[in-house]
């Protein structure tokens, strides 16, 4: 018995001895926080690169006057603008101005409008805001915001987009895509669109703001989509801070890319001159 005693001294005194001298585990350090200034001129050359890659960022949604980007805009709700261009050909030749469309017939406004979904609530702003610009602007799309706002159907958004793209007013379009993007590349945390807007554009010159919202959206239509983004694919993949949320591989991502970055049409049946995909097909000949 005093011969076990020693042996389990000496292996308790070991096991001391090694406890003691281990290293401690290394601990990872916290990604340093991205000051304010550092954030600003990140972003400023995200546009920049983005402006390379999109010189051809423009308003997905055909229209020829002020008063067809209204409406196609409003139509442009909870559906492609994909399906609206396929749907104002119709509408534009069955009521082409606001008096016009005043005085349509709800019902049969809504059977041409129903491929762009809520039709009935659509007709009814539509119906509104014409009757508005006949009484109240002449039957002219007024060009100031608060203007804008007041007409049925219209926010912040639709306002901004026609007043970036029919009257050359700078304004930041905040859609799904825009709020997307700006929080996955940390501008922002904001979840409320108009928050999202004022963020931005302390981040921008005003001059920026219109084209700002085409090259973004037109991002995350092609790259940076909702569910899969293409990272591996992505020309601004250094400046991202939610890099890998995707496909991380080239090959992988490249198969992940829409419209004209994947050689398939885009979403205007009368693209501009300068688009280089192709344009999208008329309803009906998908």
């Amino acid at each position: 018995m005093s011969s076990s005693t020693p042996a389990k001294s000496g292996k308790t005194a070991k096991n001391t001895k090694t406890a003691k001298s281990a290293k401690p585990a290394k601990v990872a350090k916290a990604p340093k926080a991205e000051s304010h200034l550092a954030m600003v001129r990140r972003a400023r050359r995200i546009n920049r690169e983005l402006a390379e890659v999109y010189p051809y960022a423009h308003p997905e949604l055909d229209f020829r006057n002020p008063f067809e980007l209204l409406v196609a805009t409003v139509l442009s709700a909870q559906t492609t603008d994909l399906r609206v261009n396929q749907t104002t050909p119709a509408l534009f030749a069955a009521y082409p101005t606001p008096e016009d469309m005043a005085a349509a017939v709800p019902e049969e406004m809504e059977e041409i409008i129903r491929p762009t979904g809520f039709f009935r609530a659509k007709t009814k702003s539509l119906l509104g805001l014409s009757a508005a610009l006949r009484d109240e602007f002449g039957g002219e799309v007024p060009g100031r915001l608060e203007d804008l706002v007041k007409l049925p159907g219209v926010g912040r958004k639709t306002a901004n987009v026609v007043l970036g793209n029919a009257f050359g007013v700078p304004g930041i379009t905040v859609d799904t895509h825009f709020g997307r993007l700006v929080r996955r590349w940390k501008w922002t945390d904001e979840e409320d669109p108009v928050k999202v807007e004022a963020v931005v554009a302390g981040i921008f010159p005003k001059s920026e703001w219109t084209m700002l919202s085409h090259r973004v959206v037109f991002h995350g239509r092609r790259i940076c989509h909702a569910r899969k983004p293409a990272c591996g694919a992505c020309p601004i993949a250094p400046l991202c801070p939610s890099y890998g949320e995707g496909e991380t591989d080239p090959e992988k991502a490249r198969k992940l890319l829409k419209y004209e970055m994947g050689g398939y049409p885009g979403q205007r049946l009368s693209p501009p001159a300068d688009y280089p995909g192709k344009p999208a097909p008329a309803l009906g000949a998908e």
